[in-house]
């Protein structure tokens, strides 16, 4: 294990409450077989039980913050099937994202990276209507030709092999959801229960469509959908690339807006943001003022899936002939311990067959912008994903946007013949198929 020179000046120490976490690591090794890039990198450093160690170094005095703390500790993917495996609980994915800050403090970024960190992170994905802007802008590029053109000419191969990758299965950027419904939607009849969806960033651009297939599911199954107009981005890639100050700042918005609305739950359909949303008390709990809200808010927030299955939904009684396979979103089942409820959703669909998929927790290396951040890795891991992707899956299910992304790649790169879809999207169908025709595209 590398140690640099320890300068005074770079040496942090955690906090009493820190060290009870890190020290409930007792270095068993359980952990390695479920790390991707241990896995990948054969590095005691690279793995979970090397990096707690590091961070014991650090926290007691005995190793400086530098890059070389540095280079594990982001190498990480923050996927948490460490602390499956765990037996004594460790919460590495805090200590990863609570050193990650701890970094950026001592080594903040410099030039380029950090002009690119703080547009995107700090005026961008905060801002919903800033986001709205560049939707319409990728909206104009699809459907103007624009996207033709630059793919024709090969003006797109002037970007880097993995952004290419990403443009060319970008999805039909649609109306974004937040502003389509300002003052919710109601259901028919009497409701069951008043819910608030949150609608994400990224994912009310991208994928609008999975938000509105969640409405329509909530409200078929009698419950009331409102939107707070206040809501923002969950923080979580802030947390992750070691911005704790904005995605403090993001929380305390998000549970002004959700707490005011005062619904029975907050519904959450991208596995990253739900996990964000439920840690908000650990991000907060040297807030005097909003440590208790934290606590509050996270107590309503519910994976949709989750909800539904826990608070009751029709079967649904369209048939949707097609075999599909599932797989587990690392902050889905690994943050959130959600595994079997997606699976019983899709078993009460008429007509799909479902094929498991072996290791189906094992992280696709999308990882929130680790595929940007670290796209050597996140290809790697990608790769071997895809080489458990059974290949007589029509279907591939799962519930968070990233991993849809990260997937739909690793589908075109093995040019297979394959729809990468949200589990909720299945149910949707189902539910409009009853009664009607329903074209092939749509199944």
């Amino acid at each position: 294990m590398v140690k640099p020179h320890t300068d005074e000046s770079t040496l942090v120490h955690m906090s009493a409450t820190d060290e009870d976490k890190f020290a409930a690591c007792v270095h068993c090794g359980m952990c390695l077989e479920s790390c991707p890039t241990y896995d990948e990198l054969g590095h005691e450093h690279q793995s979970p039980r090397g990096r707690v160690h590091l961070m014991k170094a650090v926290a007691q005095g005995k190793m400086a913050i530098s890059e070389a703390f540095a280079d594990p500790v982001f190498t990480c993917l923050d996927c948490r099937a460490c602390e499956t495996a765990c037996p004594s609980g460790v919460q590495v994915g805090t200590l990863i994202e609570e050193a990650r800050g701890q970094i950026r403090e001592t080594l903040p970024l410099t030039g380029w990276k950090k002009t690119i960190s703080r547009t995107f992170l700090r005026k961008l994905f905060p801002y919903p209507a800033r986001l709205q802007v560049l939707g319409k802008a990728l909206k104009v590029y699809q459907r103007s030709g624009l996207q033709t053109f630059a793919r024709k000419t090969g003006l797109v191969n002037l970007a880097p092999q993995h952004l290419r990758d990403m443009e060319a299965i970008m999805p039909m950027v649609t109306e974004p959801t937040l502003t389509k419904y300002p003052h919710g939607i109601p259901t028919n009849g009497k409701a069951k229960m008043q819910v608030a969806l949150f609608t994400g960033c990224i994912m009310d651009v991208m994928f609008s469509d999975i938000n509105e297939a969640t409405i329509r599911v909530l409200t078929r199954n009698g419950y009331e959908v409102e939107m707070p107009q206040g809501q923002r981005c969950c923080g979580a890639l802030h947390v992750h690339a070691g911005d704790r100050e904005e995605g403090r700042r993001l929380a305390r918005q998000n549970i002004d807006a959700f707490l005011e609305a005062d619904p029975d739950k907050v519904i959450v359909n991208a596995a990253g943001c739900g996990c964000a949303l439920k840690e908000y008390p650990e991000l907060l709990r040297e807030d005097q003022e909003y440590r208790e809200r934290a606590k509050q808010f996270a107590a309503k927030v519910e994976d949709v899936s989750k909800f539904l299955h826990d608070y009751g939904y029709r079967k649904p009684q369209g048939k949707l002939n097609a075999r599909v396979t599932y797989h587990d979103a690392c902050h889905l089942a690994h943050g959130q311990g959600v595994r079997r409820e997606p699976r019983e959703l899709l078993e009460s669909i008429p007509g799909l067959q479902i094929i498991p998929l072996p290791d189906a927790d094992r992280c696709c290396g999308s990882a929130g912008i680790y595929n940007l951040t670290n796209p050597g890795m996140a290809g790697k891991i990608l790769d071997k994903k895809m080489e458990n992707m059974p290949a007589e899956a029509e279907l591939i299910s799962m519930g968070n946007p990233g991993c849809m992304l990260q997937i739909a790649m690793g589908v075109a790169k093995c040019g297979r013949n394959q729809q990468v879809v949200h589990t909720v999207q299945l149910l949707d169908w189902s539910y409009q198929k009853e009664g009607r025709y329903v074209p092939a595209e749509e199944v």
